[in-house]
């Protein structure tokens, strides 16, 4: 009760203006994530710009209901957390490789069939959540930072890894000129300057950008005012088996990240993790994938990248992120908005990503910090789960030869390093897990 309480004042305390202008920023940091999962879906499906435009706001706004919903919470569904959604980067490969083989129809027909999966299981997945003591996610943590720093050297680069100027001197100077400039403001301003340390450093970044002629605004001219879609725009959806089994292969594995998220999220805000409130979660993700298939978008869960600027914001207010979903909402009804958003320069992305991922490793390692290393299972775990979670980072082309289907759950390092560090506290901790209880 008292943390409801603490949590109430805070919101309280905070204006609109600010609760809209941290909303912002949260929209920033997961823009470019959540519009690359349509922009390459559509390459690989040959989709026309008009067609491609479709996919790109439908997903900004189901994003934006997601996030309304997970933040808000309607009766069992949403987990009244300050999460924010996005297409899934997870389900990128199998939602390509059922486009391709089966067409646009049988790819939304999955994602619904997956949404409905997701919501079903919610319950029995909710309850694993004894499982995940602060050993295990610690080294959940531990891994989702570490996966996420791939991304912000990509960005950081330019991007487009093909692209010849990629990892360019301009560009790394962009992305460090970006970094450089959100510590400032973070180590030397005090309360509401410090809130917005990282709006602050892309703004100076993409600045920078436009004066070294680095950003093209050009696309903002072109775009539409209004662009709102009507649901099934390709077409009825279509049911398949195989499609319908791998995708609900690959959103276990969704699930799996969404838990870690939710462990990291109550971690800041200081409560435990019910299992109740995760399976609200998880049906919150569910029935927003089943109105993005309806929609014309795909499969969505919680970003972690926005961990970070929860900890580096110290505000961990719902309304931030409802006031996040309406932004988004708002980006999907009018294309003119995310025109604006989208040319901001990759490498200002990149260098302010490198503080917020680097922020969800340094969770995962407070949360280890809270764990007594004299047992040597306890090292063993670590070192372990989180080896195991680091491989698929790594070296990605390790698992190249194996068949889509078990190559979809090894390429994820959060499900490899969180299966193994649940598995080895049970076979080694059970004693002791017994004990404790």
């Amino acid at each position: 009760m008292a943390t409801l309480l603490t949590e109430k004042k805070a919101e309280d305390s905070l204006s609109v203006r600010r609760i809209m202008s941290l909303g912002l920023q949260h929209v920033l940091v997961m823009y470019a994530g959540t519009v690359t999962v349509p922009l390459i879906l559509a390459s690989v499906m040959g989709l026309n710009s008009t067609q491609t435009v479709t996919l790109v706001n439908a997903c900004l706004l189901t994003s934006g209901l997601a996030t309304l919903l997970q933040s808000i919470g309607v009766g069992r569904f949403g987990g009244r957390l300050p999460l924010i959604q996005g297409c899934s980067f997870i389900m990128l490969a199998p939602m390509a490789l059922i486009g391709q083989q089966y067409g646009m129809a049988t790819l939304f027909g999955s994602a619904i069939a997956c949404g409905l999966f997701t919501l079903l299981v919610a319950p029995l997945f909710s309850r694993l959540i004894r499982f995940f003591p602060p050993l295990v996610t610690g080294c959940i943590i531990t891994i989702i930072g570490i996966s996420l720093m791939p991304a912000a050297a990509i960005w950081m680069g330019g991007g487009n890894p093909d692209a010849p100027d990629f990892a360019s001197l301009p560009h790394l100077l962009l992305g460090a000129a970006t970094l450089v400039i959100t510590l400032f403001f973070y180590c030397k301003t005090r309360g509401i300057v410090r809130n917005f340390s990282i709006l602050a450093g892309m703004l100076a970044g993409t600045l920078i950008a436009f004066i070294a002629g680095l950003t093209d605004f050009s696309a903002v001219g072109q775009a539409a005012w209004i662009g709102f879609t009507l649901p099934f725009a390709f077409g009825l959806p279509e049911f398949s088996a195989v499609p319908v089994l791998v995708s609900c292969l690959a959103m276990i594995i969704v699930m799996t990240e969404t838990t870690g998220n939710v462990l990291l999220i109550d971690k800041l805000m200081g409560h435990p993790t019910t299992s109740q409130r995760l399976a609200n979660t998880l049906r919150a993700d569910g029935l927003s994938t089943m109105i993005g298939g309806c929609l014309n978008s795909f499969p969505y869960n919680a970003f972690s990248q926005n961990a970070g600027l929860l900890m580096l914001t110290r505000i961990t207010s719902r309304s931030v992120l409802a006031a996040a979903g309406l932004i988004l909402v708002l980006l999907g009804l009018f294309p003119m908005l995310g025109a604006i958003i989208s040319a901001i320069p990759r490498p200002v992305l990149g260098g302010a990503a490198i503080l917020m991922f680097g922020m969800t490793l340094a969770a995962g390692i407070q949360q280890l910090k809270e764990v007594s290393f004299s047992d040597d299972n306890t090292l063993l775990i670590v070192a372990v789960s989180v080896g195991v979670g680091v491989i698929p980072v790594a070296f990605p082309a390790l698992f190249s030869t194996l068949p889509p289907s078990l190559k979809l759950i090894f390429d994820s390092g959060i499900f490899l390093g969180g299966f193994t560090a649940v598995l080895l506290n049970i076979l080694l901790n059970s004693r002791k897990g017994e004990k404790d209880a």
